[in-house]
C-alpha cells in the first residue's frame, strides 16, 4: 500500500503537492512519517542519488529526483520497490507535463496541491491488485532496483547527514571493493604464474637428470 505522497522542489525542500492515505485499518498514525517526509525534502540537494530507499520499521521511504523534483512515497515493507519507482516516474512524467515550468518560479508551499487528483488515480491503479498484475509486466527504464541505494531514515534525520554523504560513502565502498577485486585477481594470477613456474622446473631438472643420467 502507498500511503503518502509528496513533490518538492529540490533546491530549497518547498513542498508542492502531497497526499496521504489514512491507514484506517491498522490505525497508524502518518504525521510523524509525514514530518520525516519534509525533513528528507530539505536535506536533499544536487548531489543526491537520484533514487533512494530509506527503510523505516516497517515502512520504506522510496524516492526519485528529476528535473530539481522531488517525488516520495511511503509504503509498506512488502509493497515492490520496482511498482513503487514505477509510480514515481509516473507521477514525474505527469507533473513535468503540467508544471515543470512553473517550479522554479513558485513561493507559496503546495502551489500544486490539485496535482493530488492525479495522485489519488495513479495510487488506485498501482494498489488495485489486478492492476498491480498487468503493471507487473510493465517495461520500465528503471535502473536496476537492486543497485538503489538503500539507508535508514532514522541514522538520516538524526546525525542531519546529508543524502549526498550516504552517496559519497556508497561509491567509495564500491570504489574499494573494486580494488579488493583486483588485488585478488591479481594475487591468484602470481599464485598461477609461480606454480606453472615450478611445474615447468621440475620438468626440465627431470629432463636434464635424465639426460645426464643416460649419458
Amino acid at each position: 500500500m502507498i500511503l503518502l505522497t509528496m513533490v518538492a522542489r529540490v533546491a530549497d525542500g518547498l513542498p508542492l503537492a502531497a497526499s496521504i492515505q489514512e491507514d484506517e485499518q491498522s490505525g497508524r498514525d502518518l504525521q510523524q512519517y509525514q514530518s520525516q517526509a519534509k525533513q528528507l525534502c530539505r536535506k536533499l540537494n544536487a548531489q543526491s542519488p537520484d533514487r533512494c530507499t530509506l527503510e523505516t520499521g516497517d515502512m520504506n521511504f522510496h524516492y526519485l529526483i528529476a528535473q530539481g523534483v522531488c517525488y516520495l512515497s511511503l509504503c509498506e515493507a512488502s509493497f515492490p520497490k520496482k511498482m513503487a519507482f514505477a509510480y514515481l516516474e509516473d507521477l514525474h512524467n505527469e507533473f513535468y507535463d503540467q508544471y515543470g515550468r512553473r517550479v522554479p518560479t513558485v513561493t507559496r508551499p503546495y502551489s500544486f496541491i490539485e496535482f493530488d487528483t492525479y495522485i489519488q488515480k495513479m495510487k488506485k491503479s498501482y494498489v488495485d491488485s489486478r492492476a498491480r498484475r498487468n503493471l507487473g509486466s510493465i517495461n520500465t527504464e528503471l535502473q536496476d532496483v537492486q543497485r538503489i541505494m538503500v539507508a535508514n531514515i532514522e541514522e538520516v534525520l538524526q546525525r542531519g547527514e546529508a543524502i549526498s554523504a550516504l552517496d559519497t560513502k556508497a561509491s567509495n565502498l564500491s570504489s574499494l571493493s573494486k580494488k579488493y577485486r583486483s588485488d585478488a585477481k591479481y594475487l591468484n594470477t602470481r599464485s598461477t604464474y609461480a606454480k606453472v613456474a615450478a611445474v615447468a622446473v621440475f620438468f626440465i631438472t627431470l629432463i636434464i637428470y635424465v639426460r645426464f643420467w643416460w649419458l
